[in-house]
């Protein structure tokens, strides 16, 4: 007699690895740089005296590029080691083709407002502030120089920069397969060469009587950039927990603010001196390093700030700029937009306390509005609705008496 079968235990399916959780800094960080450069970017706005730029060389920039590159080696970076080096290649073409899309489409959209804002309320001197007047004057050259990023207005030109670092991406990776300090040897490198041989990339190449250079040099502030970019891939180690670390950085930090708050150097000739002496290495456009070290020294007490209670960083309180900052592309095409309407309420209400408030606290609440918009986007929540399978539409077809019960058209279809 055969024995009876045994049952053949069905193999477990394969476990699906945790996601990592997010880190709630690099968005809360995020959210703040980008709540700042709309304060920053509204004209005669009152707050930017009490930005963190008017107390030290670095600004927002700073934190905007820093995280951009942190960001941009978690988004693309692993594409290069798991997918290979193709696939990384064209991950970052395409992000190249929607910052330069997003750059295009912004110039428009606020050179509109502009345009408007000049119509609408002639007292106001809107084209001229943005250098519109030879775009307008000379739109074949002016589309030319758009297209091709030869002709970037001071207003227009963080998008640029950002694109300068992120086609040097695949260089970078292809360098970290041979040692993975060698893509940070390569960007100080550059920075240096930049510095020795002063290369520029012209703003205005369209007109033989203006010699400007882009405002923010790539090959310049590539070095903040990826410097973030190494932080996130490894290959810079986290800076130690040190007490004598925090009270250097601390004390720089401290020191930099007499000569960089121009409302106490102005009162002080030996500052004003300081402050022309130190130029070439606070200069914005080179990105001086004294920038590079502020920024480094205000980002190593910010983690100290926050160390362990990053669990904060997610309460009520602080999603508001958490949600900014997972959305900064959008959050900054409509921000540099926003800032400048927001500078025409501010000329037809008058500059007060009060209008002040109301400026740029409802300027706030709008892109916290927009953020929260665009992450219910993201989620895509039409596709979380309840399917009704097609028996059940038939059968619900059928109790209404609906005599096409049998060709009702599948559920999810659209």
């Amino acid at each position: 007699m055969a024995p009876p079968p045994t049952s053949v235990p069905t193999p477990a399916p394969n476990p699906v690895p945790a996601k990592t959780p997010r880190d709630p800094r690099l968005d809360f960080f995020r959210g703040i740089a980008m709540l700042i450069i709309f304060i920053a970017h509204v004209p005669g706005n009152l707050w930017t005296l009490f930005i963190p730029a008017r107390f030290g060389w670095s600004d927002a920039t700073e934190m905007f590029v820093f995280c951009s590159g942190f960001a941009a080696a978690i988004a693309f970076g692993g594409t290069f080691v798991k997918a290979g080096f193709g696939y990384g290649c064209t991950r970052i073409l395409f992000r190249v083709w929607q910052v330069y899309a997003a750059h295009i489409g912004m110039f428009f959209y606020i050179a509109a407002i502009t345009v408007a804002g000049a119509h609408l309320l002639p007292e106001g001197e809107y084209i001229d502030g943005l250098n519109l007047g030879w775009f307008l004057e000379h739109p074949a050259e002016g589309m030319m120089g758009l297209f091709t990023l030869t002709y970037v207005p001071n207003y227009f030109d963080i998008l640029p920069m950002y694109i300068g670092a992120l086609v040097m991406v695949p260089a970078i990776m292809a360098l970290s397969l041979v040692h993975k300090l060698l893509p940070i040897a390569a960007s100080f490198t550059l920075y240096a060469l930049n510095a020795g041989f002063g290369w520029d990339l012209p703003a205005e190449a369209w007109r033989e009587d203006v010699t400007r250079e882009w405002f923010f040099n790539p090959l310049a502030w590539q070095l903040l950039f990826f410097t973030g970019f190494s932080f996130a891939r490894g290959w810079l180690p986290p800076p130690p927990r040190s007490a004598a670390l925090t009270w250097i950085c601390a004390l720089f930090v401290v020191l930099c603010i007499p000569a960089a708050h121009w409302g106490t150097a102005q009162h002080f000739e030996a500052l004003r001196e300081l402050r022309v002496v130190i130029w070439p290495i606070r200069d914005k456009t080179d990105f001086g390093i004294l920038r590079y070290l502020h920024f480094l020294a205000l980002a190593y007490l910010a983690l100290r700030v926050v160390e362990g209670r990053e669990a904060a960083l997610l309460s009520r309180y602080a999603m508001p700029i958490i949600t900014v900052g997972r959305n900064s592309l959008p959050i900054f095409l409509l921000s540099m937009g926003l800032a400048r309407i927001a500078g025409m309420a501010l000329d037809q209400m008058g500059r007060n306390g009060i209008t002040f408030l109301l400026v740029n606290l409802g300027g706030m609440a709008v892109l916290v509005g927009f953020a929260y918009w665009c992450t219910m986007l993201k989620r895509q929540p039409w596709r979380e609705r309840t399917k009704v399978s097609p028996s059940d539409m038939r059968s619900n077809a059928a109790g209404r008496g609906d005599p096409t019960a049998t060709h009702v058209r599948p559920a999810g279809a659209e």
